[in-house]
């Protein structure tokens, strides 16, 4: 994309492990209960930062913690004793019932945090987990099991987010995920956190509360050190403590723009080697988050929910070829990639081979084509600033799949042409909620056919439209909303104001996603409400209006 000027920070996008500990697993075992409480402050070793699980397997899940085993060993302190974590997982909140236990060691070597692969769990069932270290006891946890593979499951729902800045407000949107019971596991598409310095992005004078560090994250100190303050939020601890976090990242878990060779925030001459950088936020993201690695170190991955969905999980930023410039032509560049050879063939592969009735894929940025040249030029202003993109002769965005349409061609082809029905994509990045069908030839739709649909879900705080014009919600986007609904017949819904959440609800029938807004970013106290519902049903590749969320 065009840059900014350097007191502009770029966008936020569209609108905008390796852990040194080894895994464990244990077989299913009978034992006594320790006695239950939760660590404070002054206790020295302490769990400060929370419990979490992840990638939930019909036998096993993933939990994590960190331990702080005195008061100098911070997040990316480097300080601290090794320190021994044991963990246990139950059948009951009291653990009177403890199905699995074991032991690892927490190091400085990997900012002392742990996780658990905890395997030989019943399929489809509710577990509660705890750490002890020293005289300390963690926080308990709960979390889920998927179906087995060829459980013919009734239903599966997930709890949908994406793009939460600290700084540009409070996290209430988790909180109010964490408050329901009904969720199968909570799938996070990106930038879970974000690497500016304090009053980047948003500006000083609208930052609600600031970073930690405060300049911008650039070494493994940092990146530890941020999701660390991210951890010490009480809202995104309880959403961890409640359902498994199905996580990928997008590009501020690294900086801004990220690609293959660099970012467009990143400076190499003052910001050191990009392959340094990318390398100290991937060991700390993997370190911090409840995420199984790929083989390949990254986070694409794939995990089913019995014979009703595959979930198939994009990493969008290790393989891509560097972003062009809005038309440059090179968008359509076959030598240019935003998925890398071997991980299209592996989504290609595996969404070929499902039999399952759904396949969901989890994908960081939109891969519906989006043209944004018919909005107002009063409007094409905030909206690039939004975006990202050029102030005038705004067409496509091209950190998307739209600046890498050979890919898209490829993979939306391979969707019609082997006749695979039912294709969910769950995207996130945009900090705006959208409701699309995905054609294969956008100019003559819907004359030509539709090869799957998308759901984007706005962001947990981070800026959009509203907030870039510092009005009301619901007055300008009126305009540009309308705008590119007639310039996109393949759109059929956009929310360019809110923040919040969804809920994806998946049965044999349909696909529903049901977007929720928060009151006010600003107020840790933020209500919730149901904003709209959209649905795909199955065999259709078509969105339609839902009138009522799912009970």
């Amino acid at each position: 994309m065009t840059s900014l000027p350097p007191s502009s920070p770029r966008r936020r996008t569209v609108v905008k492990a390796a852990a040194a500990t080894a895994a464990v697993t244990v077989t299913a075992v009978a034992a006594p209960a320790v006695l239950c409480g939760t660590a404070s402050a002054a206790e020295t070793p302490a769990f400060l930062h929370g419990v979490a699980s992840g990638d939930p397997l019909p036998d096993g899940i993933l939990l994590w913690t960190r331990v702080t085993p005195s008061p100098d060993a911070v997040p990316g302190s480097g300080r601290g004793a090794d320190t021994e974590v044991a963990w246990e997982v139950a059948e009951d909140r009291r653990f009177a019932s403890v199905v699995a236990r074991g032991a690892t060691v927490a190091r400085a070597a990997s900012d002392h945090t742990v996780k658990a692969d905890v395997r030989g769990l019943r399929q489809a069932s509710t577990y509660y987990f705890r750490f002890t270290a020293g005289g300390a006891v963690s926080p308990v946890g709960r979390t889920r099991t998927a179906p087995a593979p060829d459980a013919a499951a009734p239903g599966v729902r997930f709890g949908v987010v994406s793009c939460a800045n600290w700084e540009a407000g409070h996290f209430s949107a988790y909180r109010h995920l964490a408050a329901r019971t009904d969720l199968d596991a909570v799938l996070h598409l990106g930038d879970y956190l974000y690497e500016y310095a304090t009053g980047d992005f948003p500006a000083a004078e609208y930052t609600v509360r600031r970073h930690e560090p405060e300049h911008e994250i650039v070494s493994l100190a940092d990146y530890r050190t941020r999701h660390g303050r991210y951890k010490s939020d009480a809202d995104l601890a309880a959403l961890h403590a409640t359902h498994p976090v199905i996580a990928i990242w997008d590009d501020h878990e690294f900086a801004n723009d990220a690609w293959s060779g660099g970012a467009q925030n990143h400076t190499p001459g003052t910001e050191g080697a990009w392959a340094d950088r990318a390398a100290a936020a991937r060991q700390a993201y993997f370190e911090w988050m409840p995420v199984r690695a790929s083989t390949e170190g990254t986070v694409y991955r794939r995990l089913r929910f019995g014979s009703l969905a595959d979930l198939h999980l994009l990493d969008l930023r290790s393989f891509r070829s560097q972003q062009t410039t809005v038309g440059s032509g090179a968008v359509d560049d076959p030598e240019r990639t935003i998925t890398g050879r071997a991980q299209l063939d592996w989504l290609k592969a595996g969404l070929a081979g499902s039999d399952t009735a759904w396949k969901l894929v989890g994908t960081s940025v939109m891969i519906s084509p989006v043209a944004f040249g018919s909005v107002p030029a009063h409007l094409l202003g905030p909206i690039a600033e939004l975006l990202g993109l050029p102030e005038e002769g705004l067409a496509v965005n091209v950190d998307q799949w739209d600046g890498y349409t050979h890919d898209r061609k490829e993979l939306l082809s391979h969707l019609t042409q082997r006749g695979i029905r039912n294709t969910v994509f769950l995207t996130g990045d945009i900090h705006m909620a959208w409701a699309n069908e995905v054609p294969v030839t956008a100019a003559t739709y819907p004359l030509s056919a539709s090869a799957a649909t998308e759901f984007v879900v706005t962001s947990v705080t981070s800026d959009n439209l509203d907030d870039i014009l510092h009005v009301p919600a619901g007055t300008v986007s009126v305009v540009a909303s309308a705008a590119v609904k007639l310039a996109n017949r393949h759109v059929k819904w956009v929310d360019m104001d809110h923040h919040g959440y969804g809920v994806l609800d998946v049965t044999a029938e349909r696909a529903q996603m049901d977007y929720y807004t928060i009151s006010d970013r600003t107020d840790p106290e933020a209500t919730t409400s149901w904003a709209r519902s959209y649905r795909t049903l199955s065999g259709t590749q078509r969105v339609e209006r839902a009138e009522e969320p799912v009970r």
